[in-house]
């Protein structure tokens, strides 16, 4: 818990007044108290993280559940509106903007998203359903994403379709005196 929680500080520039800082902060120790064997410790430890999340929840406005499985170096960009399910899984090096739902596409039908290792989501992304998001995708703004994404794909509108990406060229350079 410390080593991602010390990378967590990092990639949060060593601000602590991010609020996607705390809201890893709680979800760490939520994972952490998982951990602890004795019903002593973890009874009271489930109780402060019940009241972590709820606290992280109102001021926030994010919902990142414990059981959700979250990769290394997960950045929450701008705060408010987040909604993760506890069933999804969420890769490495992942960026998140404001207003993004990570969850089930019907209730009470099990089945959450995984999301790949380097994917870039939008804010008002929406990605529902037990679908795959690749490595390296790129989620629109405002996106409503129920089909998989291949790895490395952009995915806009909605409902979101594959579009291919746009090739980064070299700037063209300007003539001299004109």
């Amino acid at each position: 818990m410390f080593a991602s929680l010390r990378e967590d500080w990092l990639l949060y520039e060593r601000d602590p007044f991010r609020q996607g800082l705390w809201v890893m902060m709680v979800y760490r120790f939520g994972r952490w108290r998982y951990g602890l064997r004795s019903p002593l410790a973890r009874v009271p430890m489930s109780f402060v993280y019940k009241l972590l999340r709820t606290a992280m929840h109102v001021l926030t406005g994010i919902d990142l559940p414990c059981e959700a499985k979250v990769g290394r170096r997960l950045r929450i960009e701008h705060f408010g509106g987040i909604v993760v399910s506890g069933d999804a899984v969420i890769g490495d090096d992942v960026i998140l903007r404001h207003g993004v739902t990570i969850g089930l596409k019907h209730t009470n039908v099990r089945g959450a998203p995984v999301i790949g290792n380097r994917v870039d989501i939008g804010a008002g992304a929406k990605i529902l359903g037990p679908i795959v998001i690749g490595d390296g995708a790129v989620i629109g703004a405002n996106a409503v994403v129920v089909n998989d994404v291949p790895a490395g794909a952009v995915a806009v509108g909605i409902p979101a379709r594959v579009v291919p990406r746009k090739s980064k060229r070299p700037p063209v350079a300007l003539a001299a005196g004109g």
